[in-house]
């Protein structure tokens, strides 16, 4: 029997649909066009791959690797600790995020490759947390609106932890003991 880590708010089947349903809009949107697809790692890796697999375009793809000193010294530095490995100066660029929450590291990430003067500039997250904003961030693409809740699963952790599962839980950190 599979052990529930936390209250699943998202299941499988339905974010499975739900990605099914972005990459059919993506694809529209992007038809004819040369995309480039932008991942963040380590969260949304789960996402990207599903994502990437829904998107039914000859697409790229590359990724970006940032770590966030907000999370942990609450400082607000975004840091990227690996750079993209492409030019995309002139591209159609889709940078996929697993969650949007406090907006800092999107609109960092945002300026950053905005710098590189792509032909556009998208931004696609799994999860949006609006009741965190901490900076304006316009999300063009959003798989759920979640409530203000610690959630891992599908990429997102606590603690490095979680990322396996295969649906969207809020965690009980109590459970997690004096890790």
């Amino acid at each position: 029997m599979e052990r529930i880590f936390g209250k699943p708010i998202i299941d499988q089947e339905e974010m499975q649909k739900r990605i099914r349903d972005l990459g059919r809009q993506i694809a529209s949107d992007y038809e004819g066009r040369d995309l480039l697809l932008v991942g963040v790692l380590k969260g949304a890796f789960a996402f990207y791959a599903d994502l990437a697999r829904a998107i039914q375009l000859p697409l790229r793809v590359d990724f970006l690797v940032v770590t966030s000193e907000y999370k942990h010294k609450k400082s607000g530095k975004v840091e990227i600790i690996s750079d993209l490995s492409q030019n995309i100066t002139g591209q159609d660029v889709l940078l996929v995020e697993d969650i949007v929450d406090s907006g800092l590291t999107v609109s960092y990430l945002k300026k950053s490759l905005m710098a590189k003067r792509p032909r556009s500039l998208k931004i696609c997250t799994l999860l949006d947390k609006p009741e965190r904003r901490k900076v304006k961030v316009d999300v063009d693409y959003i798989g759920f609106s979640i409530p203000n809740k610690y959630v891992v699963g599908y990429g997102l952790d606590y603690k490095n932890k979680y990322r396996n599962l295969p649906y969207i839980a809020v965690l009980d950190v109590s459970e997690e003991g004096d890790e």
